[in-house]
């Protein structure tokens, strides 16, 4: 199941998009938010924990059952990792555990970057594109912007938003939490790229959504 397209409900979704298109009515910014399971498979968390986890089962079933036996021991280590690792593959957020913090961050700041070309948020017309970007099992976000955004306004500044949304996902508010983020993010872009006459809307409005490392 694609954990991200079930992060919103249907109404959150619709909100999200009107706060998308309000925002982008006063500027010629355009703004892209894309919500995915998880940035990566951690797949060296999957064999460390695989390692750790298969011999520590397999010493405390040779020491409790089978009288300290070294060969019993290598036999039940190399069962036990393959099942262990087996149950890592299906349980991404026990893997988290045996990663580290900047691996992860490593890894949805790269998947963030991605998505940024990926979705086209480069070839916007005046440089003004801005993805928020939420990785789910990480519990991370990233705020990028364009060359024309950076001119103006500091990587510091859009990560405040970040710092927002973050904080409304851990509390359990998510959807306002990336409202009000859009929404300030809509009154700062408004004062340094107020809207046109020439200005089209480049991007979708709706929610963008990825699974795992797609």
């Amino acid at each position: 199941m694609n954990k991200a397209l079930h992060f919103f409900s249907h109404l959150e979704k619709e909100k999200i998009k009107e706060a998308t298109s309000a925002a982008e009515s006063k500027t010629i910014g355009e703004i892209a938010v894309m919500v995915v399971s998880s940035s990566t498979r951690y797949r060296e968390g999957e064999a460390l924990g695989a390692i750790t986890l298969g011999n520590a089962l397999a010493f405390l079933v040779t020491v409790s059952f089978l009288h300290e036996s070294l060969w019993w021991y290598i036999l039940l280590t190399l069962v036990f990792f393959v099942l262990s690792w087996f149950i890592l593959q299906k349980t991404p957020a026990v893997t988290l555990h045996f990663t580290g913090t900047k691996r992860r961050q490593l890894a949805v700041r790269d998947r963030a970057i991605r998505a940024f070309y990926e979705k086209g948020l480069h070839r916007t017309r005046s440089k003004t594109g801005v993805l928020f970007f939420i990785s789910l099992l990480e519990r991370k976000v990233w705020v990028l912007a364009d060359k024309g955004i950076h001119d103006k306004i500091s990587q510091a500044k859009l990560n405040t938003f970040a710092k927002t949304i973050s904080t409304g996902i851990r509390n359990g508010n998510a959807s306002d939490a990336l409202i009000k983020a859009i929404e300030d993010t809509g009154e700062l872009l408004n004062q340094h790229f107020p809207i046109d006459d020439g200005d089209t809307n480049e991007l979708p409005d709706t929610i963008i959504f990825g699974g795992e490392d797609e």
